[in-house]
């Protein structure tokens, strides 16, 4: 590894913690056969609740979304509450909820999309890609006063984009067998030609200079349908991650979320940013895809492969001031140990399946996890 130098935070940034906000994605199976089921209208609809629970594009998913909260027990709390809800408002119907990011035991192609036009236009506008939309992911808002402020951190954020897609690797499976991937998700949702790591922008203007160049072709319809890794939100006043597999487990995802705001508020300390080469970058991610933090990653720094575990442990002695001022460093620093020790999501499911070679016994570890 090169060396990464951890600043110290000026007390006007460590004083005033940025809000954050986590969405999580999760597919719904038979609580028999963990099959997917296309009952996320029936499971949602006419639902009541002071939680934000929603449709997704495909009848075989549902959505979570936190409100903005300052403190990661905030950000627990109200992943806790969702999950339960969804679990208990999908039981009735014979259906439960799962947390990962491809599906284990497939569906049927094109899945069966949510009643809503602008779902429709989609799919006559790109054809098969919607064939892969069964995927669930982990998006991560960072509240910001300004777009230049949110195209700072979207800038910092480029470079780490594969290590935290390695630490949220949870999608071995697919379609019923092994993909050779810890994250298929990624791979899947990769053809679509508004997705994938973000440019490097020199300014808010140049963010959307880059984002009319995919509305002009074609390649997205709107401003929501920039599915870089990082963008600045189209509905909300923040900066979004999107590289992430859907979290395994409630800590997960809080880590996920504490590891974000830390590179976000590193950034405002005015760390330096590595401007990696779009290719090496590319590669990155398909390497951490792959290998998630079992294998080797590319260190963007220097182009080496190295340990991915080592970089996943950079980022944290990287972030460790931010982490340290937020009152997370305890929670990040035992949860990426935790990982690190007992495997990735990725790896869980592969240890379930290991154990008598059933798929199905994946997707009952996943329901119980989640």
């Amino acid at each position: 590894m090169s060396e990464v130098t951890a600043l110290p935070l000026p007390r006007a940034v460590s004083d005033l913690p940025l809000s954050v906000g986590v969405e999580e994605e999760f597919l719904l199976v038979d609580t028999d056969t963990g099959v997917l089921v296309p009952l996320a209208g029936a499971v949602l609809g006419g639902v009541r609740s002071a939680l934000d629970l929603q449709q997704e594009m495909t009848l075989y998913q549902v959505e979570s979304a936190t409100g903005v909260c300052l403190s990661m027990s905030e950000v627990r709390e109200q992943l806790v509450a969702a999950r339960r809800a969804l679990a208990a408002l999908a039981g009735p119907h014979g259906a439960r909820i799962v947390a990962t990011g491809t599906p284990v035991l497939g569906g049927v192609r094109p899945p069966p999309l949510a009643e809503a036009d602008r779902y429709r236009t989609i799919a006559a506008e790109y054809g098969s890609l919607i064939d892969g939309l069964t995927i669930c992911g982990c998006h991560v808002h960072i509240g910001i006063p300004d777009e230049d402020t949110g195209v700072l951190i979207s800038n910092h954020l480029r470079e780490w984009l594969p290590v935290l897609l390695a630490i949220s690797a949870n999608s071995p499976f697919t379609d019923g067998r092994d993909s050779g991937y810890a994250s298929w998700r990624y791979l899947a949702w990769s053809p679509w030609p508004s997705a994938g790591a973000p440019p490097w922008f020199e300014s808010a203007e140049d963010y959307h200079r880059c984002a009319g160049v995919l509305r002009t072709g074609g390649a997205a319809l709107d401003p929501a349908m920039v599915y870089w890794d990082v963008r600045l939100s189209a509905r909300h006043p923040t900066v979004e991650l999107r590289v992430c597999d859907v979290a395994a487990t409630v800590d997960e995802a809080v880590v996920l979320a504490a590891l974000v705001r830390a590179i976000a508020v590193t950034a405002l300390a005015g760390a330096p940013a590595q401007r990696v080469p779009d290719l090496l970058l590319r590669t990155a991610l398909w390497r951490a895809a792959r290998d998630g933090l079992d294998g080797a990653g590319i260190e963007p720094r220097s182009g080496r492969l190295v340990p991915a575990a080592d970089m996943a442990r950079a980022l944290v002695d990287w972030t460790r001031p931010a982490l340290r001022a937020a009152g997370d460093e305890d929670l990040v620093v035992d949860g990426v140990d935790r990982v690190l020790v007992d495997g990735t999501g990725a790896v869980r499911q592969r240890r379930a399946f290991r154990r008598r070679g059933s798929l199905a016994d994946v997707v009952r570890m996943l329901a119980a996890q989640t």
